[in-house]
């Protein structure tokens, strides 16, 4: 069976290729009337548009890149899922790279993404900070950094949670609960947000004039497997630990299981509040407290300002913070 191409569309509907072409880009002049007639015959006769040849045309793909440093993490897939429905709904389709904190598989999808020829890219998170490569096809993509520090911030818009604040927050309500000796239990990767989350943590401690001198405040996890071994050592040196503050919900759920296997009373002898408020937070026991990040608006925020890079009418240089909130429950007594 012949496809049907644009100048049948033209024949069947009376019209000009041209205005057919007005009315499937909705741009140009064209009345109603003609407007119905050609999308009569369009769908009358099954049309379906040659998209490659469109995007070719016109220099843009409707497609988004999503760099992501870890699938299985539930804020980094919570966030993916948003911004894709955000996209979803205003025309572009996404390709999600799930680099695995991999610096040379980033590199390498990052040059696929270019061949794709996508209109723009979402960064999410990673231990360095984010440069495209000047020297290839890569650094004409407009591109914003949610939660990943840019290398340059004039080249693009920086958008994150205030996770100083987060972790200033938890850390002055632990301490009003009168913990005296807080931890943070810090994990394996080593980031922006990790290091923001740790001067908000000394923040709260310097205020309250609690004293470092004395003994180590920071408990860092070889690994979560080895989670065990490491709080059993960890409390042997300090038993004196009456709280973690853990800079996310996965570090804090592996504690929360790893305390009550050591015969620690959750919250009666330590304290706990993660990072995240992920859903298995209420499927625990105590219930777990933890610092919630507003991905609903980091997503809206990051897909806003990228179609504004994408369509000329946002500039780089920009610098978005979104407040964090803390949700209170059983590990913290509450």
């Amino acid at each position: 069976m012949k496809k049907t191409s644009i100048k049948d569309i033209a024949r069947l509907s009376g019209v000009s290729v041209a205005t057919v072409s007005r009315v499937i880009n909705n741009n140009g002049r064209f009345s109603e009337e003609t407007r119905r007639k050609v999308e009569r015959v369009i769908h009358d006769t099954n049309y379906e548009m040659n998209y490659s040849a469109k995007n070719l045309r016109m220099h843009r793909s409707d497609t988004i890149g999503i760099l992501i440093p870890d699938i299985s993490n539930f804020f980094f897939a919570e966030l993916t899922k948003l911004l894709e429905e955000e996209l979803f709904s205003s025309g572009y389709s996404v390709i999600i790279c799930n680099t695995a904190h991999d610096d040379v598989r980033e590199k390498a999808y990052l040059k696929v993404l270019a061949s794709k020829g996508i209109d723009g890219l979402i960064v999410i998170s990673g231990s360095t900070k984010f440069e495209l490569d000047q020297t290839d096809s890569t650094n004409q993509i407009p591109y914003v950094c949610v939660d990943r520090q840019p290398q340059d911030q004039s080249q693009t818009i920086f958008i994150s949670s205030d996770h100083y604040q987060g972790a200033y927050l938890a850390t002055k309500t632990l301490l009003q609960a009168k913990s005296y000796h807080p931890v943070i239990a810090i994990g394996t990767f080593d980031t922006p947000p990790m290091r923001d989350r740790l001067q908000g943590f000394n923040q709260a401690l310097e205020e309250h004039n609690v004293d470092q001198t004395n003994w180590g405040h920071v408990f860092k996890l070889s690994t979560l497997e080895k989670a065990e071994s490491d709080t059993k050592a960890y409390l042997e040196r300090h038993p004196q630990t009456d709280s973690f503050f853990a800079v996310n919900d996965m570090v804090a759920l592996k504690l929360e299981q790893v305390l009550h296997r050591l015969g620690k009373k959750i919250p009666l002898d330590i304290k706990l509040i993660g990072v995240d408020n992920a859903p298995t937070d209420e499927y625990v026991t105590p219930t777990l407290s933890s610092v919630a990040q507003d991905n609903a608006a980091l997503a809206h925020q990051a897909v806003k300002y990228l179609l504004g890079l994408v369509n000329g009418t946002e500039q780089p240089g920009q610098e978005i913070i979104l407040p964090t909130s803390l949700k209170l429950r059983g590990t913290t007594g509450h």
